[in-house]
């Protein structure tokens, strides 16, 4: 009996399935990203490593960063307090900078110094803290790499593997804000 177009599709996508589950041999993972003329090259030798909740990432022009799971730039935000353990930015400031979030306990990537913590937000969810500076996404990142939100309204910094602050404006994009309280951004 010939197998039907259904079965033979399920049957593919189970394998590829399967196959990602497996993962690779623990051998050397490179990514690389080109952004604005800029190439940016991550390379993983440990298949645990690239699953870190916050690695560091080498940018062309802030130097190493804090980067999430899926090499998207991380940010800190002025408004919030250090270790205070809470966020300042939500509703229309969440949509633009969403938070780093997790399900468990965060892990730390190779060359990551900065004390890794979470705080429960008003959603119940746990977001991600680097030396007591919750983290956030740019939703204007568009690729690995990009770094568009560092110095945003001078309330929006990369951080350094150590979580400092990067307070540097080399790759500033300014962006009006409403007033009302959305956070600054």
């Amino acid at each position: 009996m010939r197998p039907t177009r259904r079965a033979f599709l399920t049957t593919v996508g189970a394998t590829m399935t399967l196959a990602g589950c497996l993962g690779g041999d623990g051998g050397t993972n490179r990514t690389t990203a080109t952004t604005a003329g800029a190439t940016k090259t991550t390379t993983t030798t440990d298949g645990q490593a690239s699953k870190a909740t916050v690695r560091v990432s080498s940018h062309p022009k802030l130097g190493d960063v804090l980067v999430g799971p899926n090499d998207m730039t991380l940010y800190m935000f002025d408004s919030d307090t250090k270790g205070k353990m809470a966020s300042t930015c939500y509703d229309s400031c969440a949509d633009a900078w969403p938070p780093l979030t997790v399900g468990g306990s965060p892990t730390k990537g190779d060359g990551v110094a900065a004390t890794l913590s979470t705080f429960e937000r008003k959603s119940g969810k746990k977001q991600v803290a680097a030396n007591g500076w919750p983290l956030y996404y740019f939703a204007s990142d568009a690729n690995p790499g990009d770094a568009s939100g560092q110095g945003v309204n001078d309330v929006w910094w990369v951080l350094a593997p150590d979580g400092t602050p990067i307070r540097s404006k080399a790759t500033t994009t300014t962006t009006t804000s409403s007033s009302g309280g959305d956070g600054g951004y």
